[in-house]
């Protein structure tokens, strides 16, 4: 048995990406710094994570795909809004990747074990590395049978934490007298 290892993907997962609940993401990839900095979380995001980064013992990454700008404003984003204080995970935690596929690479570098992206492809890529897929967010079409569909944070804590509840434990260790 694996030790369970979570991986978030960051825009329209973590980061609102508009100024408006629910736009684009424009204004947080091409907004000024104040404007980008402005751009809300997800509801319950920083709340939902931080209980996960409990379950996970805090084997929690942020794995996100952006180019050299974006890395900066999201690393920027995480500080100027406390995440890594408010969710309990460790800033070291992060990694980013120039094309979407790569993303699959440093899961399996991390032994992740669950994943969470709005994006279906990306998650497409990771079939064969990662155990726990979660699409993120409204989508256009279902979401296909080896990806869990969660709209919300909130919907994202209950299919994860049932979802660990169910999978066998592993037996504790026995102390040494």
């Amino acid at each position: 048995m694996r030790q369970a290892r979570l991986g978030i993907d960051f825009g329209r997962v973590i980061n609102e990406g508009s100024a408006e609940l629910g736009g684009d993401d424009t204004t947080f990839l091409s907004g000024g710094f104040e404007e980008a900095m402005r751009t809300p979380a997800k509801p319950d995001a920083f709340e939902v994570i931080g209980r996960l980064t409990e379950l996970f013992e805090g084997r929690v990454w942020i794995v996100s795909k952006c180019g050299e700008r974006i890395q900066q404003r999201t690393r920027e984003w995480l500080d100027y809004n406390d995440f890594w204080t408010l969710t309990g995970i460790s800033p070291e935690n992060k990694r980013f990747c120039r094309q979407r596929p790569e993303k699959a690479l440093h899961c399996k570098r991390l032994q992740i074990t669950h994943f969470i992206d709005d994006r279906r492809d990306v998650l497409g890529h990771m079939r064969e590395t990662v155990e726990h897929l979660y699409l993120f967010g409204p989508q256009k079409t279902p979401a296909p049978e080896w990806a869990t569909p969660t709209l919300t944070w909130l919907d994202v804590e209950n299919a994860v934490t049932s979802g660990i509840a169910a999978e066998p434990q592993r037996p504790a260790r026995r102390r040494s007298r």
